[in-house]
């Protein structure tokens, strides 16, 4: 390993700018195989947006609301009309617990493997070198022989949009709200959009979710899709497919959107969520040779290297699959990749989607509409969670599991939840599905034995269901 070249520069084998899940996976593998590693973090502790901003307190408000709708709609609980109410100002420190839990957790991962972690700002000074600007304004500089790019994605903000006014917020800042909304219009019904709809109307606040697209969330399978759009309905969300917004006027109690369509609609607060950008602009990359697409995205090889041969980028820098469980995957794969030359490990071609709406979603593999396209003999085996003994007793009723097999070979081909502990429920699935040649096999849910009652039935009886339509 080398020394210090330059007694006023701190020099290291390697430096990772950015502390989330892939500047942590990278980490943790580089300090393991011996290499002396820093790692800079322009927020006050590590982390990343997926602890501070995105998964972790996100997915900590939809745990609160959900146990809330659930306590609301249990008789043993609900008597005599009585419901609890909470606002989201107050379930933000639910998810501020949490959050201090993971910090706390991540900080001790470096402590224990000595990896070096410098607080502030970083951008290039040259090929080999960054500058690091200290909260309090100074600056000091480092030099390493590799650098890992994991400076992570933050929320789009057009420029027509004052994302200044204290009733207009993107996905980071509505974390702050301080007011308790009535009625709030979420403008980007993706992923985030979709969630915080969930969350809100869970609330009882009214919602308006603006879908610039023409359906819910169009990567889903359709059935999974229309499952989302009509539960939403159900719920009193207002759904507005294929519109786009002309204006986003603020007002000094609330905001009014106005459509190209000609609508307009006005709410107490706007929740700007469509579309992220990556955390590039500031890195100075040109000083190092590099230059990031409109997204802010940087391209990579298979090793998670850039065109410039001892700096490399992971997570949502380099664009999809711009998960935090992959990005984490990545990291490991880009220390390895510096280690031996080359990254031992590839991320899975089927890499399981979970959104955690209310309730959630997860699939694995292919969507119906994919393998029609692509002319596979395909069957389908439903199974509704209503049936199952285990979602009767907990009252997570609405769902379902959808499994797609090869009608000919009965491999699994897809995987579709939608319900209650989806995101977990899918993995027993994804494990089966993992297995090559005759380990794929729709018969393995018949053939062996489910604890009873669990929710892992479905997967029986969804298979059930699909080998009894062939001929």
């Amino acid at each position: 390993m080398t020394k210090s070249k330059n007694s006023a520069t701190q020099h290291f084998d390697a430096i990772i700018i950015g502390s989330g899940p892939g500047g942590e996976g990278a980490a943790m593998g580089l300090t393991k195989a011996g290499y002396n590693v820093a790692i800079i973090e322009r927020e006050e502790s590590v982390g990343g947006g997926c602890t501070h901003w995105g998964t972790i307190p996100s997915k900590a408000l939809r745990h609160a609301v959900s146990r809330i709708i659930e306590y609301n709609h249990n008789p043993l609980y609900c008597k005599n009309n009585s419901t609890l109410h909470s606002t989201f100002s107050q379930i933000l420190g639910h998810a501020q617990v949490v959050v201090n839990k993971q910090t706390r957790m991540r900080q001790g991962f470096y402590d224990r493997n000595q990896c070096t972690i410098i607080f502030g700002e970083a951008s290039f000074t040259g090929t080999h070198t960054v500058s690091v600007k200290k909260p309090d304004g100074s600056r000091e500089y480092y030099s390493a022989d590799k650098f890992v790019i994991a400076t992570g994605s933050r929320p789009y903000q057009p420029a027509d949009v004052d994302f200044s006014h204290d009733r207009v917020y993107d996905s980071d800042s509505i974390l702050q709200l301080k007011h308790d909304p009535r009625h709030i219009i979420i403008y980007g019904a993706g992923v985030i959009g979709s969630e915080y709809a969930s969350i809100f109307r869970g609330l009882g606040v009214k919602v308006d979710l603006i879908n610039t697209r023409d359906r819910l969330l169009e990567f889903l399978d359709n059935e999974i899709s229309d499952s989302l759009s009509y539960h939403f309905w159900n719920s009193g969300v207002m759904i507005r497919n294929g519109e786009t917004y002309e204006k986003i006027e603020p007002t000094e109690d609330g905001v009014v959107l106005h459509l190209q369509s000609g609508k307009k609609m006005r709410a107490d607060c706007l929740l700007y969520a469509n579309g992220r950008t990556g955390n590039t602009d500031r890195l100075n990359l040109g000083k190092v040779g590099l230059e990031p697409d409109s997204r802010g995205q940087l391209k990579v090889n298979e090793n998670y290297r850039t065109d410039i041969e001892h700096v490399y980028a992971v997570g949502d820098v380099v664009g999809y699959p711009s998960l935090a469980s992959a990005a984490y995957d990545q990291g490991r794969f880009v220390a390895q990749a510096i280690a031996n030359g080359e990254a031992l490990g590839r991320l899975i071609e089927n890499i399981p989607t979970g959104i955690y709406t209310i309730p959630e979603i997860s699939s694995v593999g292919k969507t119906e509409q994919e393998l029609t396209a692509e002319k596979v003999p395909y069957e389908v085996g439903r199974s509704q969670f209503k049936h199952l003994a285990r979602a009767q007793i907990a009252g997570t009723e609405v769902g379902s599991l959808k499994l797609l097999f090869h009608r000919e070979t009965k491999e699994i081909l897809g995987i579709h939840c939608f319900g209650e502990r989806a995101a977990e429920i899918i993995h027993i699935g994804q494990a089966i599905m993992e297995q090559k040649g005759e380990g794929n096999n729709i018969d393995y849910f018949v053939n062996t034995t489910f604890n009873y009652p669990t929710m892992a039935e479905a997967f029986r009886v969804a298979a059930l269901n699909g080998l009894n339509r062939l001929f």
